[in-house]
């Protein structure tokens, strides 16, 4: 059975903080970045996204898992009413590369 990632998903009101805070604190730069609208940090363990909401506190978009023996992207919300989402990394790429197709991520060759 393959490794899980745990997804993040934050709202931050400025986006070159946040990346440069999630930058030291998770001592990775970022993979993608969107610049003043998305950045997505990839580590062993985690997949943190943030999406730029001007004027708004930081908040908490969902939660998922990163599965890569998942065939296709689906969300539910648990007991709590937290999203839940479970994708592959390269239902995540399409996703991405639909909203910012300047972006071109390929997770396959590493960009």
């Amino acid at each position: 059975m393959a490794a899980k990632r745990v997804h993040v998903a934050l709202t931050v009101p400025n986006l070159g903080e946040a990346v440069r805070d999630y930058s030291t604190r998770l001592g990775v730069n970022p993979t993608v970045v969107v610049a003043g609208e998305y950045a997505l940090f990839l580590t062993p363990v985690l997949n943190l996204s943030l999406t730029a909401a001007p004027g708004k506190p930081g908040s908490l978009r969902h939660l998922g898992l990163e599965d890569p023996g998942c065939l296709q992207k689906s969300a539910e919300s648990d007991p709590g009413g937290v999203l839940w989402e479970r994708f592959s990394l390269e239902q995540q790429a399409e996703e991405v590369r639909q909203r910012w197709p300047q972006t071109k991520w390929n997770p396959k060759s590493g960009s």
